[in-house]
């Protein structure tokens, strides 16, 4: 064997300790060092990478920090970037309003195009609330009826959610065309609020607003109710007037439907209704206990001691749960009522005079006990 036979080519070199072979660097070109050229570039790159992490760092804080209370915030018709930041130093204070206003005008050129109201949660960044009135997804206002009695000067209070007046409201609600799609005289518009809850959008115009009640009025009276009011000899709007009455006189849902068949009963019968909350609606005076004999009195087609028949419109807004006793009432002789004696919020009734005289007199002393005095 020849001495130089196990020395490795220099062709295929070999790793002395294992004996591996290496790659071949024989033939492959070393690589150059970058130019002056590109190294100014990379280092211009990188500068000007951390001037903007700088920028952001500084910039993050000022559009992402910051705490606001919660508040819904009202963007008018012909809204600009200043109304915009008004309304929310109102709220947040003129820092956060600054840099809110600042995000949104980067987002939104024209402001007016985001006429609304929107719902600015407790804990809302400066930028989220500005995305959010970005996004323009208004926030549902909720308008809730129960038991209005005066319901034209209660307009007002609707209003007060809207972007329209209390005029405007009553306006519409004045008009006849408007009312005879719900099958309702002006009088008895108030019918179209049933005690419910609404939602709508402070946008919402008086008609937009009518629309939707008269759309759960709708709903209310279906097929199958307006058959049971039939069978009374009664319309929707008749049904409605009588339950506003009705829940006046009594808050127990248990004997609803039976005071509701007795005025039934006395329309029937060619009777005066002689019911005492229609004599409080037309004073506009609901803090009297005691009816007396002055206050049958009253003038105006509301004060049925006076007047034959319904009132014009319902004296107050009324429920589903009314309307149900009453077309659900069972027959009765029922024509006459009177508080019961224990102040327990139930009645009395009966089918002739003579027993609710005794009633009425059992009242009216319980009455005296108390010293409630019945006004001349």
């Amino acid at each position: 064997m020849n001495s130089t036979d196990n020395i490795p080519s220099p062709a295929h070199p070999t790793d002395s300790g294992t004996g591996r072979k290496l790659p071949d660097m024989t033939g492959a070109p070393m690589p150059a060092p970058p130019s002056r050229h590109r190294r100014a570039t990379l280092f211009i790159g990188l500068g000007i990478l951390a001037v903007l992490a700088i920028g952001a760092a500084m910039t993050a804080p000022y559009l992402l920090t910051g705490t606001a209370s919660a508040a819904v915030i009202k963007i008018p018709r012909q809204a600009t970037s200043s109304n915009v930041c008004d309304t929310l130093s109102k709220y947040f204070g003129p820092d956060f309003a600054g840099r809110a206003t600042k995000a949104f005008s980067q987002l939104v050129k024209n402001p007016a195009e985001r006429y609304g109201a929107y719902d600015i949660p407790e804990g809302t960044s400066p930028v989220k609330a500005a995305r959010i009135l970005a996004r323009g997804s208004q926030t549902q206002l909720t308008l809730t009826i129960n038991g209005v009695r005066e319901f034209l000067p209660f307009a007002d209070r609707i209003a007060a959610k809207f972007d329209f007046s209390g005029d405007d409201l009553r306006k519409a609600l004045s008009d006849p065309e408007l009312m005879k799609r719900y099958g309702l005289t002006t009088e008895q518009a108030p019918s179209l609020f049933l005690n419910d809850s609404y939602y709508l959008y402070w946008t919402d115009s008086p008609r937009a607003l009518i629309e939707k009640v008269g759309a759960n009025y709708n709903r209310v009276w279906n097929a199958a109710r307006r058959a049971k009011a039939e069978s009374l000899g009664l319309s929707p709007a008749q049904i409605m007037t009588i339950a506003s009455i009705v829940d006046e006189e009594s808050n127990q849902i248990s004997e609803k439907g039976r005071i509701g068949r007795l005025y039934i009963n006395r329309l029937n019968a060619g009777m005066r209704l002689q019911a005492d909350p229609t004599v409080r609606f037309a004073l506009k005076d609901f803090t009297i206990k005691r009816i007396a004999g002055s206050h049958l009195q009253a003038p105006g087609p509301y004060n049925t001691y006076r007047v034959a028949g319904l009132p014009p419109g319902p004296i107050r807004t009324t429920s589903v749960a009314t309307i149900d006793a009453i077309l659900d009432s069972s027959p009765s002789d029922d024509l006459y009522m009177c508080a019961r004696e224990d102040f327990s919020g139930f009645h009395n009734f009966a089918s002739d005079y003579e027993t609710h005289m005794a009633n009425a007199r059992r009242y009216q002393q319980a009455l005296d006990r108390l010293g409630i005095q019945q006004q001349p």
